[in-house]
């Protein structure tokens, strides 16, 4: 499990992302790369990184459920996520 702090700074990336993306595509459509260098650098949409919603892992993560490959496992197995099941052949 991920230490709370890294995924409260990976919160406030996506706040601040969400906050300066209009005044953003703005400044870049006019070619201002002086304005864009004044907003924060964790403004920028390349700095956030997909992280597990339940445990916060960084790696390993599966963009179409949200989660990693390491709790998707558990709650497959678990039946808690429909129309997966274990392949057998």
């Amino acid at each position: 499990m991920a230490r709370e702090s890294l995924k409260a700074r990976e919160r406030k990336r996506e706040s601040l992302v969400a906050k300066y993306a209009k005044k953003r595509a703005l400044l870049k459509a006019a070619g201002d790369f002086a304005g864009l260098d004044k907003l924060p650098k964790n403004s920028s949409a390349v700095r956030l990184h997909n992280r597990c919603k339940l445990t916060g892992r960084p790696k390993g993560y599966m963009r179409k459920f949200g989660i990693n490959r390491v709790t998707f496992r558990e709650m497959a197995s678990a039946g808690k996520i429909p129309g997966i099941t274990k392949s057998s052949w």
